[in-house]
C-alpha cells in the first residue's frame, strides 16, 4: 500500500484539532488556520544529479514541467560534477542529517547499500500501488535494485555505450561504416586508413577509463567472476587479448587516440569535441551523448566483437534513490517527482532530446517516440544494443574489483604497461578482496 502523503497527514492534524478542541472559539479558529495554511505549501524538496552540458539543461527542463504540472511538490534540481561526486555528497549529507530528498546514483548503489541501516529508503510500499505499474519496467533495469526480496531504487534512464561516427570523415578515408564496425579488428583498419587519408588525428577515440576495456574484454568471450562467484576471471587469455589490443592501437600503432583528466566530464566532451570537429573518425561513447551530437553528419552503430565472438558490451541503469534519513513528507514528495521522470510520456521527451534508453516497455508505444525512432533510425541503436548486453557488473567486494580494474586500466591506458602485467596485478588484490567477501 503506499504510503500515507503529506497533504492526507496535514489534513488528519486538522480534524484532530478540531475534534478534540476545548479552547475559546477564537483559539481553536486561529489553530485551525495555521494548520490549514500549511497544509496549503508545497512540500520542498533537493534533488542531486551528476549530468552536464545538453543532459543537465534537459533535466531542469523536465523539472519545471514538473513544478508547473502541480502545486503540491516543489522540486529544486542541484548538479553535481558526476555520478560518483553526487553519492559521495550524499553520504556527506546522510551523515550530517541534511541529504537532498532524492538523488541519481551510478548502478549498484541497491546492492552495496540496500537494507543497510540508516542508507536508502525502501521503495516497496510505493512501487507495489498497482497505479504504477511496476511491471512495466525493463526487468534488466529493475532486478539490480531488489535487495531481499525490497526494491531500493527506481532507474530513470538506460545506458549503454555505442559507436559514434562522423560520416564526412569516412565518406573523405572511402571508409565503408558497416564494414568499420564489424569487428574491432576491421576498426583498427579503418582508423588507419582514416589517418592517411584525412586530415584527423585519429581514427577512433577510446573513451578513457575501465569501461570502454571491459566492453571489448566481454565481446572477447571474457567475464568478470567464475559461474559459482568464486573466481576472478580478469587476467584470463580473453581479457589479456583485448586489452592488449587497445594498448597496441593507443601506444603502439597510435591510430585510435584518448583523451583523459581534467575536472569532472571534461575528458568526456574533450573526446566528442574530437569527432565532432574532424579530428577523429568515431569514438566509443554513452548513449546519452545524443544531445552533445549533431546528426547531421554524425551517425551511431553498434559495438562490435573482436573477431570470432558476439559482441557483449554491457547496459545497465542510473538509479534514482531516497536517504532514508530524510523526512517522511519529503520522502513521498521525492517519490511523487520519481513517478512523474519514469511515466511513458516524460521518458519519451527524454530519450529523444539525450538518447538514454526508456525505462518502461510502454515508452515504446508513445506515438512520438515510436515515429521520432522510425525516422532516425540512430536514436534505436541503443535499445538495439541493450537487447544483446551483458548486464551491469556490480561488485560484491563493495568497489575492490571496480577500483583494481580502474588502476589496471589506466597502467594500460596512459603508462603502456603490458594487459598481462596491469591484470595479473588487479586480478592478485581483487581476488583478495573476493575471498573475504565471500567469507
Amino acid at each position: 500500500m503506499k504510503k500515507m502523503n503529506f497533504l492526507t497527514l496535514s489534513a488528519l492534524t486538522i480534524s484532530l484539532l478540531a475534534a478534540c478542541s476545548n479552547a475559546s472559539t477564537s483559539s481553536s479558529t486561529s489553530a485551525t488556520d495555521e494548520a490549514a495554511d500549511n497544509s496549503a505549501k508545497p512540500v520542498e524538496i533537493e534533488f542531486w544529479y551528476g549530468l552536464g552540458s545538453v543532459a543537465g539543461e534537459t533535466m531542469e527542463s523536465v523539472i519545471a514541467d514538473f513544478n508547473a504540472s502541480q502545486d503540491e511538490v516543489v522540486v529544486t534540481g542541484v548538479q553535481q560534477a558526476n555520478y560518483s561526486e553526487t553519492w559521495q555528497k550524499v553520504q556527506a549529507g546522510i551523515a550530517a542529517k541534511n541529504a537532498p530528498a532524492v538523488f541519481i546514483g551510478d548502478s549498484g548503489l541497491s546492492t552495496t547499500f540496500g537494507g543497510e541501516e540508516g542508507v536508502l529508503e525502501s521503495l516497496e510500499g510505493y512501487v507495489s500501488d498497482e497505479a504504477f505499474n511496476q511491471e512495466d519496467f525493463l526487468e534488466v533495469f529493475t532486478e539490480p535494485n531488489v535487495v531481499d526480496g525490497e526494491i531500493y531504487g527506481l532507474p530513470a534512464y538506460g545506458t549503454t555505450q555505442i559507436m559514434y561516427y562522423n560520416k564526412d570523415v569516412f565518406e573523405a578515408a572511402g571508409v565503408d561504416a558497416d564494414e568499420a564496425f564489424s569487428s574491432w579488428e576491421k576498426l583498427a583498419d579503418a582508423s588507419k586508413t582514416i589517418q592517411q587519408k584525412t586530415d584527423s588525428d585519429f581514427g577512433h577515440m577510446i573513451m578513457w577509463g575501465s569501461g570502454n576495456l571491459r566492453d571489448l574484454a566481454m565481446s572477447n568471450g571474457g567475464q568478470i567472476l567464475s559461474e559459482d562467484g568464486e573466481t576472478v576471471l580478469i587476467n584470463s587469455p580473453e581479457w589479456v587479448e583485448a586489452w592488449d589490443f587497445a594498448r597496441q592501437q593507443i601506444h603502439e600503432d597510435k591510430t585510435m587516440g584518448l583523451i583523459s583528466g581534467g575536472q569532472g566530464w571534461e575528458y568526456w566532451y574533450k573526446t566528442i569535441d574530437q569527432v565532432m570537429n574532424g579530428k577523429a573518425g568515431s569514438y566509443t561513447g554513452s548513449s546519452g551523448d545524443r544531445g552533445d551530437l549533431d546528426f547531421a553528419y554524425i551517425d551511431a552503430r553498434m559495438q562490435p566483437a573482436m573477431i570470432g565472438n558476439e559482441a557483449k558490451p554491457s547496459a545497465g541503469a542510473l538509479n534514482m534513490h531516497i536517504p532514508a534519513s530524510v523526512e517522511q513528507a519529503e520522502k513521498d514528495a521525492a517519490f511523487e517527482w520519481m513517478a512523474y521522470f519514469t511515466s511513458p510520456e516524460v521518458q519519451s521527451e527524454w530519450s529523444m532530446a539525450i538518447g538514454y534508453i526508456p525505462v518502461r516497455e510502454s515508452t515504446m508505444e508513445v506515438p512520438e517516440y515510436k515515429q521520432y525512432v522510425e525516422e532516425n533510425p540512430y536514436a534505436g541503436i541503443p535499445y538495439q544494443q541493450a537487447l544483446i548486453a551483458s548486464p551491469s557488473f556490480f561488485d560484491p567486494t563493495g568497489g575492490a574489483i571496480d577500483d583494481a580494474l580502474a588502476i589496471a586500466a589506466d597502467k594500460v591506458e596512459l603508462q603502456n604497461v603490458p594487459a598481462k602485467e596491469a591484470l595479473d596485478e588487479a586480478a592478485a588484490v581483487a581476488q583478495e578482496a573476493l575471498d573475504k567477501a565471500n567469507q
